[in-house]
């Protein structure tokens, strides 16, 4: 999650994604959020290991009606950002065009 703040111009000053509470992992399906004034942006991680168990659109329209309650009640929107292991063995964002997605809600919220 550290890859966001690095990539986020430093005019957005936003702090780092912290870890969910249990009960909107298990409401909304969010992992992390980032809180913006007084609203919440939600993340979904889940991490490609060696192929994807459900493809894309399979996995975004299981959690599309939890994610459009999060909005609803936080104002933010919930993103999938879905990881893989680099080279160096850290992970990385591999949709990450998703970055620029959330840095237009962070200006939306903002």
């Amino acid at each position: 999650m550290n890859t966001l703040l690095h990539l986020a111009p430093q005019s957005l000053k936003i702090e780092l994604p912290k870890p969910a509470p249990d009960d909107w992992d298990r409401t909304y399906g969010v992992d992390f959020f980032i809180k913006i004034t007084n609203s919440y942006i939600g993340l979904q991680v889940k991490p490609i290991s060696s192929g994807k168990s459900l493809n894309d659109y399979q996995w975004i329209e299981m959690h599309r009606n939890n994610h459009l309650k999060f909005q609803a009640k936080h104002g933010g929107k919930v993103f999938f950002i879905f990881s893989v292991k680099g080279a160096n063995g850290k992970k990385t964002i591999y949709n990450t065009e998703v970055i620029e997605e959330i840095l237009a809600e962070i200006r939306r919220l903002s």
